[in-house]
């Protein structure tokens, strides 16, 4: 989930070298954590949050294929 995380951010944002992901995991949960330069967090959320929500949409998905119940993202 990481990878795929990192892999959508850097695609979307302009200076994919400030992009970082991290992860805490728990026993249902995995927290992602991604942040990016202050100039690409519009891009990452997108207008009213679209972009953001179809990322979470897929760590979700990603998350009940390798036996976890639930996968949060958080763009800090």
């Amino acid at each position: 989930m990481q990878a795929l995380v990192e892999y959508i951010a850097k695609s979307l944002v302009d200076n994919p070298d400030g992009v970082e992901v991290s992860v805490a995991r728990g026993r249902d949960v995995n927290v992602i954590r991604l942040r990016v330069d202050s100039d690409d967090k519009g891009v990452v959320i997108g207008r009213h949050g679209r972009v953001a929500n179809a990322m979470r949409t897929l760590v979700n998905v990603a998350a009940t294929t390798t036996g976890k119940r639930r996968a949060i993202l958080e763009i800090v």
